[in-house]
């Protein structure tokens, strides 16, 4: 879990494999992540857009830029929380992913919330 340190947006990620649409004969392996997003601050915030970097073991990266998530622009209150769920793939059975929420606070502050990196892998290839 990540902090903000000023604007104390945290930042929660679980991930699966997803076996039934990846196929491993073809180098294609899915992977969903839920995130919750949660505002510690005492601020309110939105979520305005979102920037990953999506990298195989081979080191190859894709970069998803986009706005919202999911189709929202979640408001987060101070104390606020907003999970979703979405999905990745890569050609290898371990990845990583890492990435940061363009942010906009009520009075117009924009910042980053950054999104440390986290693991994608297929059960039991990492020991």
């Amino acid at each position: 879990m990540e902090i903000d340190k000023q604007h104390h947006i945290t930042v929660e990620v679980k991930t699966d494999y997803v076996e039934g649409q990846s196929e491993p004969e073809s180098e294609r392996y899915v992977f969903s992540y839920t995130i919750t997003i949660r505002n510690e601050g005492g601020e309110p915030a939105q979520l305005l857009s979102r920037h990953w970097l999506i990298t195989d073991a081979y080191g190859n990266i894709q970069e998803v830029k986009g706005e919202g998530v999911v189709g929202e622009q979640p408001h987060l209150k101070p104390g606020e929380g907003f999970q979703y769920t979405s999905g990745a793939m890569i050609t290898t059975p371990v990845g990583s992913m890492q990435g940061s929420y363009q942010m906009v606070t009520d009075n117009g502050d924009e910042f980053d919330a950054e999104i440390p990196p986290f693991t994608l892998a297929i059960p039991r290839t990492l020991h």
